[in-house]
């Protein structure tokens, strides 16, 4: 029997997107699925309604104090305690700078290497630095994808058996087809999408490429007047932040198709899935995806997927989407043209969809991370 620690800071935030929402789902399957192994998990607060309940071998221990949380309080815990933990999992980028146990990271993508114009600054340091940290001083690396796990090994001096890939899954409970038409029609309602759309969910950040995507469908809206073009994803507030936005929010002003783009701002998980399945198709044109679950759950409620031809999400989506390059405002364009016209293909796409999305699960990623701790104690 093992006693592991968790950090579960990125886990206990209201609105969780990307990172904090694998850390949420590792938290739930972890505690759905191990009952041998003993969890201490580590917060800077009380822990949300949501996170699984405590039992035996599973508890909470909110740090105080909490601030500098890896640089002071996870350390200050891990050499204070009287029984120590065996090892010590971050579903972030960070791992505790000093630690007396083994430490397991989770690197996402390094955009920040690729693209560091479109980080702040104060966030570029840290990525850079404390990043570097976390992959050299690791006893184990987990990551999300196989370009991913790559890129590691081509940018830090690291050796390939150090990294697991294990892909993120989506909520099979929430993500499905919508059927009720009643329903579609309300949220369609609710959302100004009251005719054809495309739908966008994530971040408002540069690298989601929305620029191009808005001029793209400027583009479409010369043949197909109809549409409109939906973004879902909020610039503020905890959980889903965005960053370097301003940009972005002032483009559909512009071009005067304040009617055709609408920034939706937070919309609740259990409204998407009515929204994807109502969509004409879902769109991710990004520079750089660590991942791209959302592209998961638009297959998963069978909206056809248009995503960039670059890092993970060919690896994502497979056969099952359109591919475009993300600098061609062209090809993004004649992407969305492509679905417009073809219901055969948009059914075929759904179809291909539901086929892809077997691949991935919470279960098998939390599954491939007992397997990591498992080897890393033995070590």
């Amino acid at each position: 029997m093992m006693k592991i620690s968790i950090d579960g800071y990125e886990a206990n935030v209201p609105q969780r997107l990307g990172s904090s929402q694998v850390a949420y789902e590792l938290l739930h399957q972890i505690a759905s699925i191990d009952r041998i192994n003993c969890y201490q998990i580590l917060l800077p607060n009380t822990p949300m309604p949501d996170l699984p309940t405590e039992r035996e071998g599973w508890n909470y221990q909110v740090l105080k104090p909490n601030k500098f949380w890896t640089r002071l309080a996870l350390p200050y815990f891990l050499y204070r305690s009287k029984e120590k933990p065996d090892l010590i999992f971050s579903p972030t980028h960070y791992i505790p700078r000093f630690s007396p146990v083994k430490r397991i990271v989770t690197i996402f993508d390094l955009a920040y290497l690729h693209f560091p114009e479109m980080f702040k600054q104060a966030d570029l340091w840290k990525l850079k630095n404390w990043t570097k940290f976390s992959i050299e001083n690791a006893d184990h690396i987990l990551t999300i994808s196989s370009f991913t796990k790559n890129d590691i090994l081509q940018n830090y001096p690291v050796q390939k058996e150090k990294i697991t890939v294990a892909y993120p899954g989506y909520d099979k409970n929430i993500y499905q087809p919508v059927t009720d038409q009643q329903k579609i029609k309300q949220i369609r309602a609710k959302y100004q999408a009251d005719s054809d759309y495309f739908i966008y969910i994530g971040t408002i950040q540069p690298r989601k490429n929305l620029i191009r995507l808005m001029e793209s469908f400027a583009q479409l809206l010369q043949s197909h007047p109809q549409m409109k073009l939906l973004i879902v994803g909020k610039t503020t507030g905890l959980g889903r932040q965005g960053w370097m936005y301003e940009d972005i929010l002032r483009k559909p002003m512009q071009m005067s198709l304040e009617q055709k783009i609408i920034f939706t701002g937070f919309v609740p998980t259990e409204e998407l899935p009515t929204l994807l399945t109502g969509a004409t198709a879902f769109i991710l044109p990004s520079l750089w995806e660590g991942f791209g679950i959302p592209a998961l759950e638009a297959m998963a409620c069978g909206a056809p997927v248009i995503v960039s031809n670059v890092s993970s999400l060919p690896e994502v989506v497979g056969n099952a989407g359109l591919l475009v390059d993300p600098y061609s405002v062209e090809q993004i364009t004649q992407a969305m043209r492509t679905v417009c016209a073809d219901k055969k293909l948009k059914s075929k796409m759904s179809i291909l969809g539901f086929s892809q999305i077997k691949k991935f699960g919470w279960e098998k990623m939390a599954r491939t991370l007992l397997k990591i701790f498992k080897e890393v104690d033995e070590q």
